[in-house]
């Protein structure tokens, strides 16, 4: 019998699904179910995105600490890897090391776009916007700051 631990099919199919729209681009929207929260993980993230034809399931971005990954379930799209763009498809499985060119993923095929997305939760992160100017700095148990890139000044401890 499945315990907290193991979700079985059904027990997925289940599970609460919520809509998102990304902060910084409206056109990145998906609703994600996640069967780490649900499983008791906490530093990693597993979550399922399902992305509707047109849309991005994220704004593309990079980690300075997070490594994520993302398996393509279902579906078609194009990922955005730094100066590169490529077909993704169902079985395709994309790395994207902390620090690595920034990345995103753009529903392009006629059906929702499933996608598994990995990635660590680690207390502290800076995310990277680049098509924004933006740069997030995430804190556990504080808020987080979201800054102009082009407002950061350069800090030296002689300051």
């Amino acid at each position: 019998m499945p315990d907290r631990h193991h979700l079985t099919a059904n027990a997925l199919s289940a599970l609460p699904v919520t809509h998102s729209i990304h902060p910084v681009n409206a056109q990145a929207q998906r609703t994600i179910s996640s069967p780490g929260d649900a499983t008791g993980l906490t530093t990693l993230g597993i979550n399922i995105f399902e992305v509707a034809t047109g849309d991005k399931s994220t704004e593309y971005h990079v980690h300075a600490c997070e490594d994520e990954a993302v398996y393509v379930l279902s579906g078609s799209g194009t990922a955005r890897t730094g100066d590169a763009s490529y077909d993704i498809h169902a079985g395709d499985f994309i790395g994207y090391p902390k620090g690595g060119p920034a990345h995103e993923i753009r529903n392009t095929g006629d059906m929702p776009l499933r996608l598994l997305v990995i990635g660590q939760r680690l207390e502290e992160d800076i995310i990277d916007y680049p098509d924004q100017g933006k740069r997030l700095y995430r804190y556990s148990g504080r808020s987080n700051d979201m800054v102009d890139v082009a407002q950061i000044m350069p800090f030296s401890a002689a300051d």
